[in-house]
């Protein structure tokens, strides 16, 4: 039988079974260009800046580049040993090197993110660096005492290579100490790791206040005859068509001290002019403000699902004797739990990353960890910037992953 399939041939005399898999391999390739521009598309624009963003957390060439002396020291003495003369005569080769290349203001920096005030060590010592004479421990000694300390050297350890964890450590509001343990540095010096769970905090807050109030407006949309559901719809989608920065602006306008909001509790008596309430530039003002943003992207995937849950459940509940209360609970809300979970994810992940809204109504109480992200672009500190923009996107996964696990991403309704 296999022989005479084996025989069969097309109408132009080719093996039916060659012709076949001549057909699917175009096909295959076909699709394959089909989807090639998409792939190109999260290529450049998602994956690439990503692995970018990665490498640059551990990367930082601004103190190796101009420390090659040091560099050899550091690579010929193990971790633990002191200092000695060789080491400042490579640290005054290396400064007369960043003097020459006007580099000593970016190697400084590069150790000032550990040991904070280092750079201005730095700088003094490259202005004079073609002054400085043997013995050289005696001679930076005099320039200054700080140039014995142990966590500095740890610190030009670590950054003379480029390769480094240094922006983890700090992160992690940590610092090495004069043996190279780590430490928690004080609480007034950096709160990076402290701003990161006060942000996952609050957009929690934020993403159960919006669960609270969009519950009863999908249901509200899902049992409304059609017409008036229409035009319900349109009020939810309304901010939409708004632009962020005036949504935000318009809050500080009703929320500040002798704003609308005031005006209106003073006017009925509630406080007294005396006592109007700071609800702008502090955490209240940022929770009001985003939830008003992201009260949508919570009522949308909520929406989604309960239109769909048929009446009769509920009725076939009542009818057999159940309460209201136990209808709800056992009956309608586990129909909707896929769309709870996928609204809680996305209000949830937009609330950690957002942060024009804290920086315009937030004030310095409300800022949230991407405005530390953005602070640090600002002030070209990339490899800092990519450090807690990695630790965000670490939160973000273990989320997907925590969805999966309970509810299973394949129930992501989204709308």
């Amino acid at each position: 039988m296999s022989d005479v399939a084996s025989q069969l041939t097309t109408a132009d005399g080719r093996p039916l079974k060659a012709a076949l898999a001549s057909a699917q391999a175009r096909a295959k390739r076909r699709a394959f260009f089909l989807v090639l521009p998409l792939l190109l598309f999260i290529l450049i624009t998602f994956a690439i800046p990503i692995g970018q963003m990665l490498q640059r957390s551990v990367y930082n060439d601004q103190f190796s580049k101009s420390t090659p002396a040091l560099s050899e020291w550091f690579a010929a003495n193990p971790k633990g040993t002191a200092p000695d003369e060789t080491a400042y005569a490579a640290l005054a080769s290396d400064l007369l090197l960043m003097k020459e290349t006007r580099a000593a203001g970016d190697a400084g920096t590069r150790i000032n993110y550990v040991v904070s005030g280092t750079r201005s060590m730095f700088t003094k010592a490259a202005r004079g660096a073609d002054k400085l004479e043997p013995p050289y421990m005696e001679t930076f000694l005099d320039l200054d005492k700080d140039w014995n300390d142990p966590r500095i050297w740890n610190a030009m350890r670590s950054a003379a290579s480029p390769w480094t964890l240094d922006f983890y450590t700090i992160a992690f509001d940590m610092e090495r100490d004069g043996d190279g343990k780590l430490t928690k540095v004080d609480p007034n010096q950096r709160v990076y790791f402290r701003l990161y769970i006060k942000t996952f905090f609050l957009a929690g807050v934020i993403t159960a206040i919006c669960l609270l109030l969009a519950f009863p407006i999908a249901h509200l949309l899902a049992t409304l005859p059609m017409a008036k559901a229409n035009l319900l719809m349109i009020l939810v989608l309304l901010p939409f068509w708004t632009s962020l920065l005036v949504r935000t602006t318009s809050w500080i306008v009703l929320l500040q001290g002798q704003g609308v909001v005031n005006d209106i509790l003073v006017a009925l008596g509630i406080i007294g002019d005396d006592g109007r309430l700071q609800m702008i530039y502090n955490q209240t003002g940022t929770i009001i403000a985003m939830v008003h943003i992201l009260l949508p992207f919570m009522v949308l995937p909520l929406y989604s699902v309960m239109r769909v849950i048929p009446e009769s459940y509920t009725r076939a509940a009542r009818s057999l004797g159940a309460t209201s209360w136990t209808t709800f609970r056992r009956i309608y809300l586990p129909q909707t739990i896929p769309g709870i979970g996928a609204g809680v994810l996305l209000v949830f992940i937009l609330a950690v990353g957002y942060y024009i809204t804290p920086a315009l109504v937030g004030g310095a109480d409300g800022q949230l960890f991407s405005n530390m992200v953005q602070f640090h672009m600002t002030k070209a500190n990339w490899s800092m910037a990519a450090a807690l923009a990695t630790m965000l996107l670490v939160g973000v996964l273990v989320l997907y992953w925590l969805y999966d696990r309970l509810i299973g991403i394949d129930k992501l309704k989204l709308g």
